[in-house]
């Protein structure tokens, strides 16, 4: 049988069908937004697994080319591993679900939505999340939802639900919200320096219809639910529980407050172990072992949720908005175009920038359409940074974690017309104890301005938690890695001394209140200021010059009727312009000319060359030409590239010129004065130093028609003689 629900987000209708596809999944509902459309499926394993400590749940987001009508460039002609944009799309579907799976069900989930129909006007990525909620909640999968997702920007000074592409393009801040019927549990998005307030009233925006869509997708349930699966909880109870409970909080509740992460792992391992020698006898089998471990979890998350709550003490000593000491430096790599190393605590970045040309950019080929991006921000996250051995590697989690950084950073970017280089910036992450992509914003931004990028503002970011229970919360500053695992929320927030640029949010419980969310803002605001202040004590503003090593890179603009000018019948012009000046040369459709060169010299010859091509050559105007040809009455001085005009023996000085060779010889340098362009075209030209004191020119014969044409201008070649042929 085939249900159908709909509920009016924004402009358009979102349409949610089941009983149609893909009914052997565990839930598959297919959902339309104007033209755009997903169908996504859920689906778990056949058989539990007891005592798992985690939701074993893989969320895979994919878009068809076909979906927009288009066929995949390249040499491969299908669809093939996750790009970078389904992965994040991945991330914002799963973050808001995952703490709403139990536990204790045991079995893997696996969700798909994908992207089958893309009118280019709606993003399919909060249709797909919206789709991936009610897919699980018809299905027999054990889900707290559902939850609901929209987009909000802010264009022009409106709250706009669910805007277009286009909308989205003009907008001050653009966030992704998810959350159930109680309240927000994500949010992610960026910004041009908005305010805490209008971030606020985004998010209080999204909650309505937020709320219209869970409605809709529980009355899709009570038409075409299943029901739920049992869950697969561990029957048996821990040996001598109690009595492990006090022995191990005495020595936990000591371990656990070393303020050195290496030194803390090491005193909780030691007390952990200590628990388990004493009450070996009890510890008979695996079970035992697992709910010994689960026992250990719970008490570190009861000792330091309870110290913050009722002390106001961290766990390495902080108070709650106390930030840990930082340390900036720049420079630290000798052959890099700018470099700059960032250490809050035991958290540490390298960020490292490299300058490019526009043949660098990375080009995209994805169902929004084909298109260039200059501005690129990659973040690792090897093992060592925790002090562990592992696989190194491009996961989810940088991936995530760089759009993050990129997303905080990117606003503060000059045009392309300012700067007409493509950015790369590479955070390397040495050292990890809370907040590593926070900290890549403030390495990076340092590295960008130690580049010498024109930024209109340094950027730093600051990572915030919550801890809560029925009645208290407290907001703390600049998080570690503990507090992060064991609080509420992680809210990230990035942005100058102006305002907020890069902004991601989840809660692990069922919603914030909005003052607690207006509390966490003021406070991330505090925390930013003071980040930034002592990033300025090391570099407060760009520098003024590029590095040496980075290439030379300079943009004009020519008139788009002589592009075919410069590029000569096939590209002969250009490759030759190029091959001359060792340069790269690009010109755009608009006329946008951008010259890229190894240095300074060769990068400003290659481009006045170009200028030099299309320019006009402006009567009065004084020339720095060139002497190409010697004629009996006259020289032909090049005064543009290709343009050459006659400079008559009478005009080469003031006084009496015997023969043109007597003062001028092929090659030489001479200012010249254009005295005018005849109806021929050809330009007339007078040496400066011929001038009388009105600057004008001697009279002098008029032009002898054997020379006229062929021998001025362009054309400036002698007369073509034809062979001599029998009659």
């Amino acid at each position: 049988m085939i249900n159908k629900l709909e509920c009016k987000i924004g402009n358009e209708k979102l349409v949610f069908e089941t009983g149609r596809m893909a009914k052997q999944a565990n839930g598959a509902v297919f959902a339309t937004y104007g033209g755009s459309a997903v169908i996504a499926t859920a689906c778990c394993s056949a058989t539990p697994t007891e005592g798992l400590d985690f939701v074993p749940l893989t969320v895979e987001y994919s878009e068809k080319y076909y979906a927009a009508g288009k066929i995949p460039g390249g040499f491969i002609k299908r669809e093939t591993r996750p790009k970078d944009r389904e992965i994040l799309v991945s991330r914002i579907i799963d973050r808001p679900m995952r703490p709403l799976f139990h536990k204790e069900f045991g079995r893997e989930i696996q969700i798909v939505p994908t992207c089958i129909s893309a009118d280019q006007i709606n993003p399919p990525d909060v249709i797909a999340a919206n789709a991936a909620s009610a897919a699980v909640h018809i299905s027999d999968i054990p889900f707290e939802g559902p939850i609901g997702c929209v987009r909000v920007a802010l264009v022009d000074g409106v709250y706009i639900v669910n805007p277009t592409y286009e909308q989205i393009e003009r907008a001050k801040l653009e966030i992704v919200v998810a959350g159930t019927a109680m309240g927000i549990t994500m949010v992610e998005g960026g910004s041009h320096e908005s305010t805490e307030e209008e971030m606020i009233q985004a998010i209080e925006t999204a909650k309505e219809p937020i709320s219209r869509i869970c409605a809709t997708i529980e009355e899709l349930r009570h038409l075409a639910g299943k029901e739920k699966l049992a869950l697969a909880p561990l029957l048996v109870e821990l040996n001598n529980k109690e009595e492990i409970r006090a022995y191990a909080h005495e020595l936990l509740s000591k371990a656990l407050f070393t303020k050195v992460k290496q030194e803390r792992a090491k005193a909780v391992a030691q007390a952990i172990a200590a628990v388990k020698d004493k009450f070996k006898d009890s510890l008979t089998d695996d079970t035992q072992q697992k709910l010994f471990s689960t026992l250990m979890d719970d008490l570190q998350y009861e000792i330091l949720r309870s110290s913050i709550l009722d002390r106001g003490l961290r766990v390495d000593g902080r108070g709650l908005e106390d930030i840990r000491p930082i340390t900036c430096e720049v420079g630290v790599l000798p052959r890099t175009h700018g470099s700059a190393l960032f250490t809050r605590g035991e958290t540490q970045v390298l960020a490292v920038t490299t300058l490019g040309t526009v043949f660098d950019e990375q080009i995209f080929d994805d169902i929004e359409g084909d298109r260039r991006e200059r501005f690129m921000l990659h973040y690792n996250f090897p093992p060592f940074s925790v002090g562990e051995v592992g696989r190194l590697g491009t996961g989810r989690r940088e991936i995530g974690h760089g759009d993050l950084a990129r997303r905080s950073i990117e606003p503060m970017l000059p045009p392309k017309e300012k700067f007409p280089y493509t950015i790369r910036v590479v955070a390397e992450v040495l050292e990890s104890n809370g907040s590593s992509s926070m900290a890549t914003v403030c390495s990076s931004s340092m590295s960008l301005m130690h580049a010498g990028v024109p930024v209109s503002r340094p950027v730093a970011g600051i990572a915030m938690g919550l801890i809560t229970d029925e009645t208290r919360y407290a907001v703390l500053s600049d998080i570690l890695g503990d507090e992060d695992h064991l609080g509420d929320m992680d809210f990230k927030v990035a942005g100058t001394k102006e305002g907020i640029t890069g902004f991601q949010m989840d809660i692990k419980i069922s919603s914030v209140s909005t003052e607690i969310l207006r509390k966490a803002l003021d406070q991330a605001r505090r925390g930013r200021l003071h980040i930034l202040s002592i990033m300025e004590k090391t570099i407060s503003a760009p520098q003024s010059e590029i590095s040496s090593f980075a290439p030379q890179v300079l943009s004009a603009r020519i008139d788009p009727e002589k592009i075919g000018l410069v590029i000569g019948p096939a590209g002969k012009n250009i490759k030759g312009l190029s091959e001359k000046y060792d340069v790269q040369i690009n010109v755009e459709e608009d006329g946008s000319l951008t010259v890229y060169g190894k240095d300074r010299k060769s990068t400003f010859d290659a481009r006045d060359a170009i200028l030099g091509m299309v320019e006009e050559p402006e009567v009065g105007k004084i020339y720095q030409g060139t002497v190409k040809r010697i004629m009996d009455f006259g020289a032909f001085v090049e005064i543009l590239p290709g343009r050459e005009g006659l400079c008559h023996i009478s005009r080469l000085a003031k006084g009496r010129v015997e023969k043109v060779s007597d003062v001028l010889k092929e090659g030489d340098s001479i200012q010249v004065k254009l005295m005018e362009v005849d109806h021929l075209g050809r330009l007339n030209l007078a040496a400066v130093d011929s001038l009388d004191a009105n600057g004008e020119a001697p009279q002098r014969p008029a032009r002898s028609e054997g020379h006229s044409t062929s021998d001025h201008g362009r054309d400036s070649r002698p007369p073509r003689r034809e062979p001599h042929r029998e009659r």
